[in-house]
């Protein structure tokens, strides 16, 4: 383990599998715990006072861009938000700190939020900065607010989320909500997790986990991006609903790819009809690309003829990539 009187150990584990293995290039540390939790109690004890901050916010107005800042986020409570956490600093990094590994699901350091006090505000986090990083990290909206109707919403550049959880328990009856809007550029998402089986959609719309609308966050929209080793859910009862969806025919600027992907359905009187679509039709700019995906439960796993390509076993549109039970 890395040692530094300054750093607590269960920070410094997080710090260095969110850094490779060390601190080359890591600016200042810093720290955010609810006010009445242990581990406010416990790091206020082992860090320095102007290190330890009781809220996101506050700690991120100490980020300086470009210096590779790091902050770590207490996992024994919520850190709940009443207004949007927008981001626009670049490189720097938010790292839970209960060092779980896999596919983020049930991350515990968990960023929440029941309600916005801004209309305005479209998701619990939205962020367009430059070669950020968040990890081990639950995104958590149950907001009621109209137009909030995401959990994270990306748009930056490079941004790679590792092992972080997706989840928006409302607004399930949305065409136009998500768990996640992806307007970034070149986005990574590694061993994450999308959605809920215990959340039922039940209307015959598409209410995705991941949604491509263009232009969402002014000017942003998908100039390519990786999926990799993510795992998407849904607790459905309408065969038009789908795990991603692209509304408009130039949502895909570049290829937005999916790596060994598993989309899974949990049926509630049907299952969907295909996983992965483009409801607005065509992709005429870029593509999506799915690579040794699996659909479970699920008709087909992509809709046929509008720019979403498949490689795998077969790349037959009405088998590929379809688990069977029989």
């Amino acid at each position: 383990m890395i040692k530094d009187r300054n750093i607590a150990p269960d920070a410094a584990i997080a710090i260095s599998k969110v850094m490779g293995g060390g601190f080359v290039g890591v600016g200042r540390i810093m720290y955010v715990a609810p006010a009445a939790s242990e581990q406010y109690s416990y790091w206020s004890s082992r860090v320095p006072v102007k290190d330890l901050f009781t809220t996101i916010a506050a700690a991120y107005a100490q980020v300086v861009s470009n210096r590779n800042d790091v902050v770590i986020l207490s996992n024994s409570d919520a850190h709940a938000q009443t207004t949007m956490l927008t981001f626009a600093k670049n490189r720097w990094h938010l790292v839970g700190s209960d060092q779980r590994a896999g596919l983020g699901f049930g991350a515990r350091s968990r960023i929440t939020m029941a309600s916005s006090t801004v209309a305005a505000d479209i998701a619990l986090m939205q962020n367009t900065g430059v070669g950020v990083t968040f990890s081990g990290i639950k995104f958590d909206s149950s907001s009621t607010e109209d137009l909030s109707l995401y959990a994270v919403a990306e748009g930056g550049e490079y941004t790679v989320y590792q092992n972080c959880e997706f989840y928006k328990s409302t607004d399930l009856d949305e065409t136009t909500a998500a768990e996640l809007l992806h307007n970034g550029d070149g986005t990574q998402y590694i061993n994450c997790t999308f959605g809920s089986l215990a959340n039922e959609v039940s209307t015959a719309i598409i209410r995705p986990c991941v949604t491509l609308a263009r232009e969402t966050i002014a000017g942003k929209f998908s100039r390519g991006g990786v999926f990799q080793d993510c795992l998407f859910h849904r607790y459905c009862g309408g065969t038009a609903n789908a795990f991603v969806d692209a509304t408009g025919v130039n949502d895909v600027g570049a290829a937005l790819m999916f790596r060994d992907c598993d989309f899974l359905a949990d049926e509630l009187g049907s299952v969907p009809a295909e996983a992965v679509t483009s409801s607005g039709g065509k992709q005429e700019r870029g593509i999506i690309a799915l690579r040794n995906c699996t659909a479970w439960n699920c008709t087909l796993l992509k809709e046929a003829s509008v720019g979403i390509h498949v490689s795998g076993p077969s790349v037959t549109h009405a088998t590929a990539g379809i688990a069977k039970d029989a």
